[in-house]
């Protein structure tokens, strides 16, 4: 898939799903508490996701990283990863194994 088909794909699935409403352009902001504090006020207030609101917020998170796979420059990697932890943080959830 090239980049701009990747992007179009991507870029309606997020728009569309019935999982949270997101803000634009949630992934590309440099900040991880930002962004980790945006999906889970989109998770809480959502009247269309299917599952916890936790689950939600992570489900959407790990969709976007897996999708762009090659195309998410390491340091956006890095920084979503870390909303990661910090979305685990303000649920109160852990790691699994942790």
């Amino acid at each position: 898939m090239s980049p701009e088909n990747f992007h179009r794909w991507s870029q309606h699935i997020t728009e569309t799903s019935n999982a949270l409403d997101l803000e634009s352009g949630v992934f590309t902001w440099n900040d991880p508490r930002r962004i980790a504090l945006s999906l889970k006020h989109s998770a809480d207030s959502s009247t269309r996701r299917k599952a916890e609101p936790f689950a939600s917020a992570m489900s959407m998170l790990n969709f976007y990283i897996n999708r762009a796979g090659r195309h998410l420059s390491a340091t956006q990697r890095e920084v979503l990863e870390k909303a990661k932890d910090e979305l685990r943080t303000l649920y109160g959830k852990t790691r699994h194994g942790d």
